[in-house]
């Protein structure tokens, strides 16, 4: 096989869309599955949305996933010579035409057709005018074969392909002398000697004109994979305003990067019944003809479920490492490595769903400025549970501190149980833990006690006490 040249060509208008992210990484695995290059594309032609920031935020988006690239980025809005000497090219082999038809005229035309029941496609006007430069305002129009077909092998939806007669003479250069899309991208593939394109369903309608451009270029086209779109619960269309459609946001919120990739590759594409899949993994699996051709369903839950995964997974160190920066977010101010915390780091893998969730669950053992969760204390931090939590306390306070750990915990607890007649281990279990987390929720509340440290969960049951007696 000839070297293998994919490339990714996002708009810089925003941030990394779910399914641009899913194109990079498809177009990324089956480069390296066969040591080809991937190439970066900045397509910001449009120059009102398209911007620098939008741009470094693809790229950050990219870097997060661990997607690499070896060639870019390439930007479109710098490569208008290449374009213009492309449109010479074919006005000079006349395959190409200048078009004067104005957008009123063209819409006149189009609207009588459409009243006599055809359909309408450039009807030729100014096809054979043979107009030079000096025809005044005029556009530029690719000469289509007035009969035959414009056809392609898909990788995904097989043979595809148009009958020129239904596309007509397109324009590809604007008045202003802009290029349109479809002159750009071409003329971008053939420059950097693109081998496959990949990218979305919605863009196979569109090939067969370019197909034609390729071909009027003196270009072979390269080979189409045309992936299935991404859509959200009940096969609606995902919406900006609706879903969480931004790598970005996921990021934020704690997902881990071998989840995102997890969760995307099996977004239109599987291989058996495998799940979880690590990049190295994909990369030697991918291949396009695995890809499905319906659209496929952003189902979080299973994003949920991989992270689950992952975060059950990686290693201690490398954990915390992903974790740090949701940590000092979380409580304003760097954050160690400590054995406690690596201990409760470890409880906390099978509790939760994302990094940003099992920050929220490890803020109590970081602070020394403790807050109660309204709900938690007004159930739990009732003046009944003060006789038993003061009893703790001094149960706990006598523990000697080389003893601190669970098993001597424990026993303080049932000591306290023994003394209080009718009391349970959770009437018990749930003040201590609203009083040393702030919250109803903590692992196991031995081994929570045994992380905090005998010092601290006495000053915390102290303070309980005092808040209980407060709000008699």
């Amino acid at each position: 096989m000839a070297t293998v040249r994919t490339r990714f060509a996002p708009s810089p208008t925003g941030f990394l869309h779910l399914g641009s992210a899913r194109t990079a990484l498809f177009n990324w695995a089956y480069a390296r599955r066969h040591g080809g290059v991937l190439v970066l594309r900045s397509e910001d032609t449009d120059r009102e949305r398209s911007t620098r920031e939008s741009e470094q935020a693809v790229l950050d988006g990219l870097r997060w996933l661990g997607i690499d690239w070896d060639e870019g980025v390439h930007r479109q809005s710098e490569r208008g010579e290449l374009y213009r000497a492309a449109v010479e090219k074919l006005l000079a082999e006349q395959r190409a035409y200048r078009c004067v038809c104005s957008k009123d005229e063209l819409e006149v035309r189009k609207q009588a057709a459409i009243g006599r029941g055809e359909k309408w496609t450039y009807d030729g006007r100014c096809r054979d005018a043979a107009l030079g430069p000096d025809c005044g305002p005029h556009t530029v129009r690719l000469r289509l074969p007035e009969h035959g077909r414009l056809d392609f092998d898909d990788l995904v939806f097989g043979p595809s392909g148009q009958d020129a007669s239904e596309i007509g003479d397109r324009i590809i250069l604007r008045s202003d002398g802009a290029p349109l899309y479809h002159l750009a991208v071409v003329v971008d593939d053939i420059e950097m000697g693109i081998s496959h394109v990949a990218r979305g369903a919605d863009h196979h309608p569109n090939t067969p004109l370019q197909v034609a451009l390729y071909r009027a270029l003196g270009a072979v086209p390269p080979v189409f994979a045309h992936l299935p779109l991404l859509v959200g619960a009940g096969g609606k269309k995902l919406s900006k305003r609706r879903d969480p459609v931004s790598i970005q946001h996921y990021r934020d919120e704690g997902y881990l990067p071998e989840a995102m990739i997890s969760w995307l590759a099996r977004l239109g594409w599987s291989h058996g019944d495998q799940e979880h899949f690590s990049a190295d993994e994909l990369v030697r699996l991918f291949d396009f003809a695995d890809v499905h051709r319906s659209n496929a369903q952003t189902d979080l839950a299973k994003l949920t479920a991989q992270n689950q995964h992952w975060i059950k997974a990686l290693p201690a160190d490398s954990l915390f490492a992903r974790l740090a920066p949701h940590l000092e977010a979380r409580v304003g101010h760097p954050v160690e490595w400590t054995p406690e915390l690596r201990k409760l780091v470890d409880l906390l893998r099978d509790r939760s769903d994302t990094l940003a969730q099992m920050a929220d669950q490890t803020h109590w053992l970081l602070t020394d400025l403790l807050g109660y969760d309204d709900a938690a204390a007004a159930k739990h931090l009732k003046p009944a549970a003060l006789a038993a939590l003061e009893d703790l306390h001094d149960r706990l306070a006598a523990i000697p501190a080389a003893d601190w750990s669970e098993g001597p915990i424990e026993a303080a607890f049932q000591a306290t149980l023994a003394a209080h007649e009718g009391l349970k281990l959770g009437k018990l279990a749930q003040p201590v833990r609203v009083a040393v987390t702030g919250s109803a929720a903590s692992p196991p509340i031995y081994e929570t006690l045994a992380i905090l440290g005998q010092a601290r969960t006495m000053g915390r049951l102290k303070d309980a006490a005092a808040e209980i007696r407060r709000r008699r």
